[in-house]
Parts: C-alpha cells; sequence; structure tokens
C-alpha cells in the first residue's frame, strides 16, 4: 500500500481497513499534485451547537421528511464552521440525495469546508476523493451520524455499521441492499447481489455454452478443479463452495477485476462457518463483504475480520490461488475440471471491464500510487518473508511464455492453465490472485512491484 518515498501515504492507506493509525497525515507529493493542497484540520471535538446542526440536517431531516428553513440555516453553519472534518457526512448525505436543490447545497457547503470549488459533475465522487487524498479525519460521533443516514435509506445495515478496526469514513453505498437471505437460498429474485450456495455444476464435456474465449477464475483444492466463468461472478459477486473437501467462499469484485478464494472451515472451536455476503457497501471501490451468521464485517482483500464476534476472535481466513484464464486453457489442461452451469448467469452476460469500467473506477478511491497505471492488471502474492508483491501481468506473461524466469523477494512465478499462479523458491505453492493494480496497492501495506 504505498511507497518507499511516501511514508505518509503508508499510514493513509492504511487506514483504508484499520482505525490504529488514523491520525491525518501529510499528503503524499503526488496526492497534492492532483487535488492541491489540503484545509487546516482542527482537533478535539466539535461544538455543542455544531452538533445540534448536524442532527437538525442529517438526522431530523430524514426522520421528519423536511427541508426547511431551520435545515438551511443548520446548513449554513455547518459550512461556516471552517471544519473539513465536518464534510464527511455532507457527501454520506449526497450518496442519497433525492432532489437536486438539497444536493446543490450540500455540495456547495462541502465546497466552502474544502475551501475548493468542485469541478466535475459526479460532485459526491470529486469531494469523496478529495477527504481520501488528503486523509482528513473524522469528526467525534461521525459514525453514530452515518449510521442514521445509511440505516434510513436501506433497512438491513444496522448490525453491519459496528465500531471496529474499519475506518467507516471509507464506506460508501454500492447502489444495492445487502444479501441477507439463509445459506442455501435458492430463490434469486432479490434486490441485492445474490450469492451462490453450493452452486450446481456440471463437467467440462457439458458445457457447450461456453466459448473457449470466455474468461473463468480457475481454482484446483486438493486436485480437484473447479471453473468459476466470470459472466456468472459478474452476477453473484460472492459464492460459497465446497472443492477437494474444504469450504471456500468466494468473493468477485467487479470493480476491482479480483476473484479471491477464502477457506472457510478449519477455524477454532466455536467458530461456525462463515457464509460469506455481499453488502452493497463499498471502501475505495473494494466490495464490503460480511458474515451472515455473526454479521462481522470482513476485509475483502485481506480476508481479516474487521467488525463483529469474529473480530473479535482475530478471524483471518486463509486465501487459496485463484487462476484468471480462459476456458479452453483451463479446461485443457484440466479436463476432469467441473464448471458452474448456465442457469446461475441468470441470463445476464455482463462485461463490466470493457464496458462500465473501461475508463477506470467508477467509485471514489482517492489518490492511487502510480507506479502502475491505475487499473493495470496484476499478479498479487503475499512473499513467505510476508512482504505483498505485485507482478505486472502482461509483462510477466511474456517473460514466462518467452520461457524466462520471473521472481521477486522469494516468490516464482509459473504459467499454469493459460493463466499465472505463484510459489516459493522450494516449489511450494503460494496463494496469488489477479487484481487491478489501484485496489492491491490500497489494501497492501508496503507492496513491492516486479515490472520485468
Amino acid at each position: 500500500m504505498l511507497l518507499p518515498r511516501a511514508p505518509a501515504l503508508l499510514i493513509a492507506l492504511l487506514c483504508s481497513f484499520t482505525t490504529a493509525a488514523c491520525a491525518q497525515q501529510t499528503p503524499t507529493d503526488y496526492a497534492i499534485e492532483e487535488f492541491g493542497p489540503a484545509p487546516h484540520v482542527p482537533t478535539g471535538p466539535i461544538s455543542p451547537e455544531l452538533e445540534r446542526a448536524l442532527r437538525v440536517v442529517f438526522v431530523d431531516s430524514l426522520e421528519q421528511s423536511v427541508w426547511g428553513e431551520d435545515q438551511q440555516t443548520s446548513l449554513a453553519e455547518i459550512a461556516a464552521s471552517d471544519d473539513p472534518r465536518l464534510a464527511w457526512v455532507i457527501t454520506d448525505m449526497m450518496r442519497f440525495t433525492w432532489r437536486q436543490s438539497f444536493d446543490d447545497a450540500l455540495a456547495d457547503a462541502a465546497a466552502s469546508l474544502m475551501e475548493k470549488p468542485l469541478q466535475t459533475p459526479n460532485r459526491w465522487g470529486e469531494v469523496t476523493d478529495h477527504l481520501i487524498a488528503w486523509d482528513i479525519p473524522a469528526y467525534p460521533g461521525y459514525l453514530d451520524t452515518k449510521r442514521a443516514i445509511f440505516t434510513h435509506f436501506v433497512p438491513g445495515w444496522e448490525r453491519i455499521f459496528a465500531p471496529g478496526e474499519i475506518d467507516w469514513r471509507l464506506v460508501s453505498w454500492g447502489g444495492v441492499p445487502p444479501d441477507a437471505r439463509p445459506f442455501g437460498t435458492t430463490d434469486d429474485t432479490c434486490n441485492c447481489i445474490p450469492a451462490a450456495d453450493n452452486p450446481e455444476v456440471q463437467p467440462a464435456s457439458e458445457a457447450t455454452w461456453l466459448d473457449d474465449d470466455d474468461t473463468v477464475f480457475g481454482i484446483e483444492i486438493n486436485g480437484e478443479a473447479r471453473a468459476y466463468p466470470r459472466q456468472i461472478m459478474e452476477v453473484r459477486e460472492m459464492v460459497n463452495d465446497t472443492l477437494g473437501g474444504r469450504d471456500l467462499g468466494i468473493p468477485y469484485c467487479t470493480l476491482c477485476g479480483a476473484a479471491q478464494a477464502y477457506f472457510t472451515d478449519g477455524l477454532p472451536a466455536g467458530v461456525k462457518r462463515p457464509t460469506l455476503r455481499t453488502s452493497g457497501l463499498l471502501i475505495r471501490s473494494n466490495k464490503v463483504m460480511f458474515d451472515l451468521e455473526t454479521y462481522s464485517v470482513f476485509d475483502t482483500f485481506l480476508g481479516t475480520a474487521v467488525t463483529g464476534p469474529l473480530a473479535k476472535r482475530g478471524i483471518t481466513l486463509e486465501q487459496a490461488t485463484v487462476i484468471t484464464t480462459e476456458w479452453g486453457e483451463w479446461k485443457k489442461a484440466h479436463p476432469d475440471t467441473t464448471v458452474l452451469v448456465e442457469r446461475l448467469a441468470l441470463g445476464r452476460d455482463f462485461d463490466f471491464r470493457n464496458g462500465r469500467d473501461a475508463n477506470g473506477p467508477i467509485f471514489p478511491v482517492g489518490d492511487v500510487d502510480p507506479r502502475l497505471p491505475v487499473q493495470e492488471d496484476i499478479i498479487g502474492v503475499i512473499a513467505p518473508s510476508g512482504k505483498p508483491t505485485a507482478f505486472q501481468r502482461t509483462a510477466a506473461m511474456l517473460a514466462l511464455s518467452a520461457g524466462e524466469s520471473v521472481s521477486q523477494n522469494g516468490i516464482v512465478l509459473q504459467l499454469d492453465a493459460g493463466g499465472i499462479r505463484a510459489e516459493d523458491t522450494a516449489g511450494n505453492p503460494l496463494p496469488s490472485h489477479q487484481a487491478f493494480w489501484f485496489a492491491w496497492s490500497q489494501f497492501h501495506d508496503g507492496t513491492g512491484v516486479w515490472r520485468g
């Protein structure tokens, strides 16, 4: 998550999922170049007058379904406070605003607090990007107000919005409610992103609906191989499965170009297998997943529980390797593979990477480590030493295809089924997966980069 030349960013990015290091830091040079200098930020609690103003604008207005003179006066008081910490809750409300005049008033107040005019039509995203890049801290009591806003608009988040090792400043709404259906539910008519539990599979010979050049995410556990077609994963975004005698939770973040696999068995005594679900929330354009059994929130990129009972137990899920490849290559390397059945795609055939997401992240991410392009594909691996390392996929693929070795930090890459897997110098497998650079670099502290 960090540039060696920019220790302040390392701490700022660590705040993506932990509050331990979230005191305001000096923005990096490239953050200042892109977003300008940060405004002055006061410290300590806010005044009783501002507490009242926040309640009038962000709680009373929702509970009473009113936007009147009292709210307008209170918003003006907030805008004149010279406290940019208050802009966080303004962005939260902007994500849900239902009237143009209200959105205009909120945007003007945020611009005043940031001491910076807004330049783009996506004013909510612009304000949020600046607050993230500058690492503007939250004011005391912020989570209570944020919870009131989010749970008003989307019931079902009451248990999710809990204190923990998560930086709630950076959490935004992805546009859908949480998937709270019981494990094993087959009714997919919910207004959510429906996970697939114990999905139906078929042998490769029967999967005539897949073309050889279709993208699949391949997983092999204890000699049993299975392909998860991107066409299905872009609709489901979460699969709870059993493969090779092991239980797995498999999240796919379309926004990050990342399919990951976590073992959800072998946990400490008294911990039930987590049922992973999509919350409908995002953190720096990365999906936020939660456990349906305990409503513990997980850092999707790291597999670490950050709120709830599982966080208190210190649960971090072990990762398995996911190989991003083409169906033709995967079934050639694994002729006995199974694959998820077509009906799980629910009749949809999205291509978010080359459509909706083609021009970069569509949700706020703040400043991004400039060593690679934002949506450059990387193979992410944690070295035996614990050091995260990102390998530029195109360069690694070219080198490996030419018979050259690709290694760094005790990690050795190998071609596998048309994709790439990682191992240590003794040939032991290391969990790895493909992702966009912006996502990997945000959630992995001190990552190295291999570019050939």
